[in-house]
């Protein structure tokens, strides 16, 4: 397995590189650069000084090697990168580092929490599901799982604030106050899509496994049916619902950027739309290779988890 995890590994090192690649090529093709934005938007925490002499805007520029071209820049910026250092924010002068230490566990928070709203809503409403099937329980389950799929989870977000923060009086806040109570929405807003995905398949899963001959034979023998349902046959049905739940985390995590301004919630994604906005390319850069790097690690978790829930799976 050892060797295997290596193998991957050094895989996922041409796709990270891809995905920077394609960030570092796409925030330079926007019009504007962060010395431009910086000294002319004070929107962007800059000066908004128009007298600002074109020889040090150049010089700022060839500071952060902006006055090379596109291939020129991506080498210098590898380099740093290989060198462990990331850089510094242009506008706030912040080490990237320190940013990330600063932003990331709260984002780390949100996209757990809807992890396991993902994950308890799913895998619940998927069983329930599958042991009625064909019933009403069953369509209306389906029902709400088409429909959370279907509704983008911003929509979602902004629904719940309506609904519990504004019609009910602020019942669950839509913004911290130091209750831990402010992270109900989000999470809930974060994991309903993932939730829909995971009760669809959950329930084609449980149903295929409930019809094999070992869940006839523990019936037959007397065996209690929660027994059945949650001991045998939801280990097998996991199987492939583990596969979508990795996948779901890297979305969640993506997701929590969109979740993260819809409530004003200070994390990762916060920080990057800012960073857009503001043309600060080393932040946004940082960002995204995390959360690139995040993503395979995620999806490597979950071909090594396969081993545990089906021990006919090796990897090589």
């Amino acid at each position: 397995m050892g060797r295997y995890i290596v193998r991957r590994l050094l895989a996922a090192i041409p796709v990270i590189l891809g995905v920077l690649l394609l960030v570092f090529v796409l925030l330079r093709l926007i019009p504007g650069d962060p010395v431009t934005v910086f000294y002319y938007s004070s929107d962007a925490g800059g000066t908004s000084n128009t007298s600002v002499s074109i020889e040090a805007l150049e010089q700022a520029k060839a500071k952060l090697h902006l006055d090379k071209s596109i291939p020129e820049q991506f080498v210098y910026y590898i380099w740093d990168v290989l060198r462990l250092d990331l850089g510094r924010s242009f506008r706030t002068k912040q080490p990237i580092t320190d940013v990330i230490a600063e932003q990331f566990p709260s984002t780390l928070l949100l996209t757990l929490a809807g992890m396991a709203v993902t994950l308890f809503i799913g895998l619940v409403a998927g069983v329930i599901s599958a042991m009625r099937h064909h019933t009403w329980v069953d369509y209306t389950s389906q029902f709400i799982a088409v429909l959370g799929v279907s509704v983008p989870n911003f929509l979602i977000g902004l629904l719940l604030i309506y609904i519990f923060a504004i019609n009910m009086n602020n019942f669950l806040p839509a913004i911290a106050n130091g209750n831990g109570k402010e992270l109900i929405m989000p999470a809930l807003a974060l994991g309903i899509g993932g939730a829909a995905i995971v009760a669809r398949l959950t329930r084609s899963s449980m149903l295929d496994v409930m019809s094999r001959d070992y869940i006839r034979t523990a019936r037959s023998k007397g065996v209690r049916e929660s027994t059945v349902v949650w001991g045998h046959a939801l280990k097998n049905a996991l199987i492939p619902v583990v596969t979508i739940v990795g996948l779901q985390f890297g979305s969640l995590l993506i997701g929590a950027v969109v979740i993260e301004v819809v409530f004003s919630r200070k994390g990762i994604g916060f920080t990057l739309v800012k960073a857009i906005l503001t043309r600060d390319y080393t932040v946004v850069q940082a960002l995204v290779m995390l959360a690139a790097t995040i993503y395979v690690i995620a999806n490597l978790l979950v071909d090594v988890l396969y081993t545990y829930i089906d021990p006919r799976v090796r990897l090589t």
